[in-house]
This record gives structure tokens, C-alpha cells and sequence, in this order.
């Protein structure tokens, strides 16, 4: 059987879930998205992913389909349709329907979609081992902050990664990694500090990310939130990503070069540990 699906108010089956040929989201990528995890069928960080939602809205002047206490309701609703357990729960936001113009309608109907994907989280491979990265350019548009369903950059990054036979793709602009494909990236120093770049429109503000600083501050962790070059990534003890749908995942080669002893390294063990433990303690 398929999954159930919700579109625009109503819960369908996948095969019968249907959108406008004039959705803006289809014709010019006008949209935003979120994506949520779930571990033992409980919603993981979902109150930052709110947050961050309504700042993605507010930056390309787009209103809200359903209020906050709604979309959780619909995010438990999906997930127990679906039976879900352990994976993730997809929200997209567009425009919505309107005849082809780039000036967007002065009162748009926005369009909400939700999906749910069943996947093992927790106990990944890539968790266990981490995984291989290239450094590829940046050529993404100036707005990376804002979550936009505009992915067809780092989806060509990524098919590069996996073209040379690796995982991932972090991309270099200006001499300096801004992010990977679909994570934030980060390393750990010679001295022990974690390093991950600050926030700026040249990134997307992580909620992992924010989570993973505040427990690895409470930990009493050294953190630098700068920018750094590939090479100081080749040359650091660990390297890692976050995202919400890898949680803390080991970075164990960057361009062929170990990193470290080119397993994932205890920093980045303890971060995953720590992670799951609080989110798992604060899901709801």
C-alpha cells in the first residue's frame, strides 16, 4: 500500500495527490520547504523548524497556508496515517496557482504539501563510518538562507560527489566551504575546538546546527563560528556534517585525504550521542 499524502487540505493516497500546472512552486521554484525528523514516531526539533519556516516566508513576502498548532496537528496526523516510526515528515510551501507571470499575484492561495519518507536514521551507515566528500564550487544563488525548494545546484554537486565515487560535495566560494549538498559543515582543530561557519545569507541557518552548538556549549566545548578553507579541513583532527536527516554524521575524507585517522573521530561520536539523547528526551 502507498503512503497518504496531504494536499491542500486533504489526506489522499500518493498515487491520487495532485497539484496546478500553474503551481508557481513548478514554474519558478517559488517555494519553501522544511523537513522534520522522526524517531520512534515522535517529531524531532520541530519547534525550531517552525522558526525557521516563517523566516523563510518572510523573506520572499509569502503568508502562511495554516497556523503553527495546525501544521503540528498535521505533521502527528501524517505520521500516524502512515504508521511512521523512524524517517522523516516533508512540509513544502509555494506561492500557489496563478497564471505565468514573474510578478507574483498581490494575494496569493498558498499551496502545503506533506509527505512522510520511512527511512533508517539512527543506525546509518554513514553514522558508523562516516563518509567521503569532494570540495566542488559554489555556484548557488546569493540567498542561501532562505530554505527555498531551488535544489537544482547542489542536487548537480551532489551527482558530481557521487560520480567520483564518493558521498557528498562541500562547496567552496571565495577560498571557503560555505556548506555541503544538504548539511552544514564542521570540523574539530588540532586543539580540540569545534569550527563551523557563522551565519550569513551564505548559508542556510542549520536547526541541527543550532542544536548541536548549544549542546556542545553546554558540554563546555570550545566553539569558533568562522568561515575555513578546505585545506584546513584536510589538515583538521575530525570533520563532520549535521542536518536533520543525518543528525551528526562523520566526515572521514575530504578530496582523497584522510582526515585525522580516517575513522569517525570521539568528538564527533560524543556530539551524535549527545544529540540523540536530548532530542530523543525533547521530541514531541
Amino acid at each position: 500500500m502507498g503512503r497518504t499524502v496531504y494536499v491542500n487540505g486533504e489526506f489522499v493516497p500518493e498515487g491520487e495527490a495532485r497539484i496546478s500546472v500553474f503551481d508557481r512552486g513548478f514554474l519558478f521554484a517559488d517555494g519553501i520547504y522544511e523537513v522534520t525528523s522522526v524517531l520512534e514516531g515522535r517529531l524531532i526539533d520541530f519547534p525550531g523548524h517552525l522558526r525557521r519556516m516563517h523566516r523563510s516566508l518572510g523573506e520572499l513576502d509569502m503568508p502562511a497556508p495554516l497556523g503553527d498548532a495546525e501544521l503540528e496537528a498535521l505533521h502527528r496526523a501524517l505520521v500516524a496515517r502512515n504508521g511512521l516510526e523512524e524517517g522523516l515528515v516533508y512540509l513544502q510551501i509555494t506561492r500557489g496557482a496563478a497564471d505565468r507571470d514573474f510578478a507574483w499575484p498581490a494575494e496569493p492561495e498558498p499551496s502545503l504539501v506533506m509527505f512522510t519518507q520511512a527511512r533508517g536514521l539512527e543506525d546509518s551507515l554513514a553514522g558508523r563510518e562516516g563518509i567521503r566528500v569532494i570540495g566542488v564550487p559554489d555556484f548557488r544563488w546569493g540567498r542561501r538562507d532562505i530554505k527555498t525548494v531551488q535544489l537544482l545546484a547542489p542536487s548537480m554537486c551532489k551527482m558530481m560527489a557521487r560520480r567520483a565515487g564518493k558521498d557528498d560535495a562541500w562547496m567552496i566560494e571565495d577560498g571557503l566551504v560555505t556548506e555541503g549538498t544538504s548539511n552544514n559543515a564542521w570540523i574539530v582543530t588540532g586543539d580540540g575546538a569545534l569550527v563551523t561557519r557563522d551565519l550569513s545569507n551564505a548559508i542556510l541557518h542549520g536547526i541541527t546546527r543550532a542544536a548541536v552548538l548549544a549542546y556542545a556549549r553546554e558540554a563546555q566545548m570550545r566553539v569558533e563560528e568562522r568561515a575555513f578553507s578546505l585545506d584546513e579541513a584536510k589538515a583538521a583532527a575530525e570533520a563532520f556534517v549535521t542536518a536533520a536527516s543525518s543528525f551528526v554524521t562523520p566526515v572521514v575524507e575530504i578530496d582523497g585525504t584522510a582526515i585525522g585517522s580516517g575513522t569517525p573521530g570521539p568528538v564527533t561520536r560524543r556530539l551524535r550521542e549527545i544529540y540523540l539523547s536530548e532530542s530523543r528526551r525533547q521530541a514531541i
